[in-house]
């Protein structure tokens, strides 16, 4: 299976509704989360599982073995050929032991979470890292095929997952098994194997009429979370488009399809409660059924003086005690589902293969030359996915300090040479060499180095100015931040900022124009200091003078490096060293511009076009 098909199927587009509703392995979903918690790097790791562990079983112990000392507790107080001094101390003595005992149990949970809720977190963090650390290493192709916001959601859901994992099924759910044999044994051995079965058939009967109802409860609640989905979109949109609204006179029919919206909500709404009461009704049904069921049984067994009036009370206590943590079954049998498949999509993610990994015998590049790098395609091509080519047998090679430029229509491949050039994908024929070594024997890291882009359409974080320059090269210092945005024609903009370097850009630098968000581009570039820069039509949203200006600065930092230049306005590379025409992922020209304007072929006509229009 393809990534695209992948990304399809498990974080986007069709597929990811069906990924909801998807089967679970829950034994293989255990050992992912048991080798998570081994590997979460929390302090004392073994020492905190085997002490949650032993609190868990003390706790549930200490409940179980409570209603027993109340129970014997009653039974002394029953008419007995004893001195009243002697019954009163041993009525004190039980009554004693069950408060401790109902004590330790109710502070069992809070002691296990004060030793385990640090290799809980971690684990959610360890998760988090990992899925993020791996989302970051995989191929372009598909940081381009995903959908927006879904792999961080399944990063942040399956992350969480962990955590609700760890507490429901380990300290919620496996406790409370544990509690129903160790309280189906004290029944067997103080009071008779039937009461021990009544109990059984009661919460196998509990939970199987949960697990039905909630069943079919999901289909309610996924009705009810589109139709606010949809309520909550509609005004959302509205709000954003407030002025298109406004222009076309439509508040009213907005209004309206929001109120049917709303309504569809309330529908949805009513049938989502009303299959949750029954749901409540019938565990009530049952538990308070088999709770009639097992007093009636002692009754008769006291009646029939098998049993002491105190028996009576520790079967109902005992009983009791498995009804609590079983309230919340319902819900918890849902969310654990989720958790499951929320789980697995992350784990999904962490085992899909990076297409660009560093070889086994990966190498540092040679030393920098001072002069920029040596740059050869040697027979390349590469093939996409949703195209019919990319590049088909691209040679060329840019001596150190040369300037090369790409032109050509859209989709002759000239971005494609670029990501080649930088590694972002790798030839599926031929190869790319730097310095005369195959980038696919370069460490990444080493080749991220040497290498800087500068986009037509500049990314920004949401961050202040100078830490988006100074992303390029994390211990630069502050004059050389400045030096770089000086270069970049950014002075005279800083200084008339009130904040100046520290002035937020906003997401994604909407807070900037074109021309300065991509003034911000060349900057950081420069500051990077590269052995070999691209610009991808780095001016082309820049006003006249600005760019004229900027174009000298290139010309001025060009120097010591090598240049490759993807450009569309065929003055601004004029003075390149070699141009190349591309179309259809193919070299069709290449020389100077006084040398293809002589040819009087394709460049010599985008030439002449743009002349005219300008």
């Amino acid at each position: 299976m393809s990534h695209a098909e992948i990304m399809r199927g498990r974080f986007g587009g069709p597929g990811a509704v069906a990924s909801a509703e998807a089967k679970f392995d829950f034994w293989a979903s255990m050992s992912d989360l048991f080798a998570l918690v081994m590997r979460s790097g929390a302090p004392q790791l073994r020492l905190r599982i085997a002490a949650a562990l032993t609190l868990v079983f003390v706790g549930k112990l200490c409940g179980v073995l409570a209603p027993v000392m109340l129970g014997d507790a009653i039974n002394t107080l029953s008419p007995a050929a004893r001195t009243g001094l002697v019954v009163g101390a041993e009525f004190v003595g039980l009554a004693i032991a069950f408060g401790v005992l109902r004590l330790i149990s109710a502070c069992a949970p809070y002691a296990r979470d004060a030793i385990f809720t640090r290799v809980s977190q971690s684990t959610m963090a360890r998760a988090a890292v990992e899925s993020f650390g791996h989302a970051l290493s995989l191929s372009l192709d598909f940081h381009q095929t995903k959908q927006t916001g879904t792999l961080s959601r399944v990063i942040d859901r399956g992350a969480r997952s962990t955590d609700f994992l760890i507490r429901s099924l380990i300290f919620s759910l496996g406790p409370t098994f544990v509690e129903l044999v160790l309280a189906m044994v004290v029944m067997v051995v103080r009071l008779d194997w039937r009461f021990a079965l009544t109990a059984f058939a009661t919460l196998v009967l509990y939970a199987v009429i949960t697990f039905k109802i909630t069943d079919w409860r999901l289909s309610h609640r996924r009705e009810l979370n589109e139709a606010e989905n949809r309520a909550a979109g509609l005004s959302a949109d509205a709000l954003m488009n407030y002025e298109t609204l406004k222009a076309f006179g439509a508040e009213t029919r907005l209004v309206d399809d929001y109120g049917r919206a709303m309504a569809r909500y309330v529908d949805a709404s009513s049938r989502a409660n009303g299959s949750l009461n029954l749901l409540n009704a019938a565990q009530s049904l049952i538990l308070n059924v088999g709770l009639a069921a097992m007093t009636v049984m002692a009754g008769m067994e006291v009646a029939g003086e098998r049993l002491q009036i105190g028996d009576i009370t520790t079967a109902i206590f005992l009983l009791s005690g498995l009804y609590a943590p079983l309230g919340m079954l319902g819900f918890q049998y849902r969310e654990i589902r989720q958790g499951l498949i929320d789980m697995e999509q992350m784990v999904s993610l962490r085992e899909i293969t990076p297409d660009i990994v560093d070889a086994p015998d990966a190498e540092t590049l040679p030393p920098a030359s001072g002069r920029g790098a040596a740059i050869a395609f040697e027979d390349v091509s590469f093939r996409h996915d949703a195209r019919s080519s990319g590049l088909l047998g691209v040679s060329f090679a840019a001596e150190p300090g040369q300037t090369v430029a790409l032109v050509g229509p859209s989709g002759a491949g000239k971005t494609t040479a670029v990501r080649l050039a930088m590694r972002l994908l790798d030839p599926q024929g031929g190869r790319v060499t730097i310095d005369g070594v195959d980038m696919r024997r370069v460490r990444q890291a080493e080749l991220r180095r040497a290498v800087a882009l500068v986009p037509q359409d500049v990314a920004l974080f949401n961050d202040t100015l100078y830490a988006n320059i100074g992303f390029a090269r994390p211990g630069a210092t502050a004059e050389e931040v400045r030096a770089a945005a000086d270069a970049a024609e950014l002075g005279p903009f800083i200084d008339g900022l009130p904040d100046g370097m520290a002035t937020r850009v906003g997401e994604r630098g909407l807070k900037l124009s074109g021309g300065e968000r991509q003034r911000v581009g060349i900057a950081r570039a420069l500051l990077a200091n590269p052995r070999l820069l691209i610009l991808d039509e780095a001016t082309s949203a820049l006003d006249g003078p600005t760019e004229a200006a900027i174009q000298e600065t290139l010309r001025k930092v060009k120097a010591g490096r090598t240049t490759l230049v993807i450009a569309h306005r065929l003055s601004t590379i004029a003075d390149a060293d070699q141009i190349l025409v591309l179309r259809r992922g193919r070299i069709v020209e290449r020389g100077t511009h006084a040398e293809l304007l002589a040819n009087q072929g394709e460049y010599a006509a985008l030439w002449r076009r743009q002349t005219r229009e300008a």
